[in-house]
This record gives structure tokens, C-alpha cells and sequence, in this order.
């Protein structure tokens, strides 16, 4: 798939063609093997989409800094949709895909016919924003002195990830895995363009009180930092439900991926 400015993006497609389709798009600390519980649940009865974002490979890693912005992670969504022919689809993001699922809501409420919002809001609350920003652009920096490895063990077991290793220490691993694989150039631009530079959904709040696109929010309780940011959405958004799952962290789909299941069920159309 090459989106318009001819960066090659990484697609896979589960699923009967002729099925209603779910697109999903993965966080930073991971790639399209983020959601191998989803697929493998939903791909009998939905045409089930993942790719890897710009600079993730296989997808290309362009080295031009302006080749990574929240724009660019909206419009990679919709090329996606376009390559396959799909007008409509269930959108559901995790972090910084629920970002860009939430923008994609906002820019082409169109091509959504829900969304599924999870993890999303951290570093967004204005007394965050610069911490935040200084931290992921930390981060950049540590993937090009030190590599994907080192950033991987501290990112990978910051306080938000932990319950997951407590829950399913395997799959902890396997997450743990997937951030050390990760191209250093692509995740340093990813940092610096996508996650430090984008706007903070609360300064959005009058745009996000029209969207009208049915949109179901998820939360672990202990995600501390996008707790108060997903209030804010569930009381801003016309068409929004809130759920907050139990004794969970930053990765909702993974840790009870059985209850995200079953959570995204309840706003696919009958398949």
C-alpha cells in the first residue's frame, strides 16, 4: 500500500472480503502484532485490517523528519481504507492509535461507522502537555544514542505496562520483544513528529462536542494519566460510552483481551 506522499505501508487483511470491516491501528510500543487477540477472535466473521504505521518496518521508515505528524497518521488510515476498496469501517486504536482514531472520527466521520478509542489522553491534560513533550522527545533521543533495545526495557516496563506482565507475564514478553525490534530512526521520528508535536485533544473540545460518529472510550483504572482525559472525552463527545476495565493499565486489548473483545462487539454491525 503506498499512501499519497509514497510511503509504502505494511497491510495485512483477515477475513472474508465481503465482510464488514474493522480497522485497527497499534500504539507506539507496538506493531500490527499488537492485536493478534482481536484478529484471531473477530477474523471469521469481519474482514479484519492492521498495518504498521510509517516507520515500522516492514513499512518504510522515511528519514525526512515532516514525513511523521499526527496529519500524516490520520491520512495513512485513510489510505488504507482506500488501497482495499473500503468506504466505511469500525475504526479501533489503541494510545497513539486511539489518537489517530479519534482524529480520523473528527476529519472523515465518513469513513467511520464507529470508534473504538482506547488508551487515549496521555500527556493531553494542560498541566501534562510539557512534560509530556519533554519526555517523548527524551525518548527520540535515547533511540538514537543508545538503540531499540535499551529504550525498550525502560519504556516497556514503565508503571502503565506493568499490569500487563502481572496479568500475563508471556504476553509481557512478547510486548517487551516487539518495542526492542523497533527501527530506532523510525520510533525517534515517530516520537519527536507524532507523539511530542501532536495537539492536545483538549484544546479540540469544540470540535469534538460535533462529532457525531458513535464512539465507545476504554480505560484501565490504573492508566492514571489518561483517566481524567477520558472523562473529559465521554462528557464532550455526543455519542460516547466510557469503559473502565479493572486492576488494568495501558494495554487494554492484551491484558483482558476476552473483555476488549466483547467490549468491541458490542458496536460491530452484524456479520
Amino acid at each position: 500500500m503506498i499512501t499519497p506522499d509514497g510511503v509504502e505501508l505494511a497491510v495485512q487483511v483477515h477475513g472474508p472480503e465481503d465482510a464488514p470491516p474493522i480497522l485497527f491501528l497499534h500504539e507506539f510500543g507496538g506493531d500490527h502484532r499488537s492485536w493478534v487477540p482481536q484478529v484471531a477472535h473477530f477474523a471469521d466473521r469481519y474482514r479484519c485490517v492492521t498495518y504498521d504505521a510509517r516507520g515500522y518496518p516492514p513499512s518504510a521508515v522515511p528519514t525526512d523528519p515532516a514525513a511523521y505528524s499526527q496529519d500524516h497518521a490520520v491520512a495513512d488510515a485513510v489510505a488504507v481504507l482506500d488501497g482495499l476498496g473500503i468506504e466505511r469501517a469500525v475504526v479501533v486504536g489503541n494510545s497513539m492509535g486511539g489518537f489517530a482514531t479519534l482524529h480520523l472520527g473528527l476529519r472523515h466521520p465518513g469513513r467511520c461507522v464507529a470508534l473504538v478509542v482506547a488508551g487515549c489522553g496521555y500527556g493531553a491534560p494542560p498541566e501534562q502537555t510539557e512534560a509530556f513533550r519533554a519526555d517523548a522527545l527524551a525518548l527520540a533521543d535515547a533511540y538514537l544514542r543508545d538503540g531499540s533495545a535499551a529504550v525498550a526495557a525502560d519504556y516497556g516496563n514503565r508503571a502503565s505496562r506493568q499490569p500487563l506482565r502481572r496479568r500475563d507475564p508471556a504476553a509481557h514478553d512478547e510486548h517487551l520483544r516487539i518495542l526492542a525490534e523497533h527501527d530506532p530512526t523510525g520510533a525517534a521520528l515517530t516520537m519527536r513528529g507524532v507523539q511530542a508535536a501532536r495537539p492536545s485533544i483538549y484544546t479540540l473540545r469544540d470540535q469534538l462536542a460535533t462529532m457525531t460518529v458513535p464512539t465507545l472510550l476504554v480505560v484501565g483504572d490504573t492508566d492514571r494519566d489518561a483517566l481524567d482525559a477520558n472523562l473529559m472525552l465521554a462528557a464532550t463527545l455526543p455519542d460516547a460510552g466510557l469503559a473502565v476495565l479493572p486492576r488494568t493499565g495501558h494495554l487494554t486489548n492484551l491484558e483482558l483481551p476476552e473483555v476488549f473483545n466483547r467490549l468491541v462487539a458490542d458496536v460491530l454491525p452484524s456479520a
